[in-house]
């Protein structure tokens, strides 16, 4: 199988975004409510943080977007024409096809609070259409 040809820096620019959307969700937006659901102060959440390299979680964050935002460049290559909708609802359809069942099943059997899987899931759905979108735009 031959994998389509990809523009490697809009995918770090979508791999960029992504991380600093997932920055600006859990602390400008979401931070306290997230805390709570979670059972975690801010406190407890920097000691266990203290015990890893902060560095190294953020850089595995960072990684992370990188994977999704190059997956999402090479499936929108197999929607030719790519628009701006069209890119939007790939991005719509691979969180309802791929992330949002797979961590909603996983927050049923991890008895997760139903508040923060929507948190959690809906960091999901934007970050996969904004960096759909820049993917579609930026070709």
């Amino acid at each position: 199988m031959t994998l389509p040809a990809v523009n490697y820096l809009a995918v770090l620019v979508a791999g960029i975004l992504i991380f600093v959307l997932g920055g600006l969700w859990y602390s400008v937006l979401f931070a306290k409510r997230w805390m709570a659901l979670m059972g975690k102060t801010e406190e407890e959440l920097k000691a266990s943080a203290a015990g890893s390299p902060v560095a190294l979680l953020y850089g595995l964050a960072f990684l992370s977007g990188l994977v999704i935002a190059w997956a999402m460049a090479v499936v929108l290559n197999h929607f030719p024409p790519v628009t701006l909708g069209r890119a939007a609802a790939v991005g719509f359809l691979c969180w309802l096809g791929f992330a949002a069942p797979t961590s909603f099943a996983t927050a049923i059997f991890s008895q997760t609070p139903k508040p923060l899987w929507l948190i959690n899931s809906g960091y999901n759905l934007v970050s996969f259409v904004a960096a759909a979108v820049l993917l579609g735009l930026w070709r």
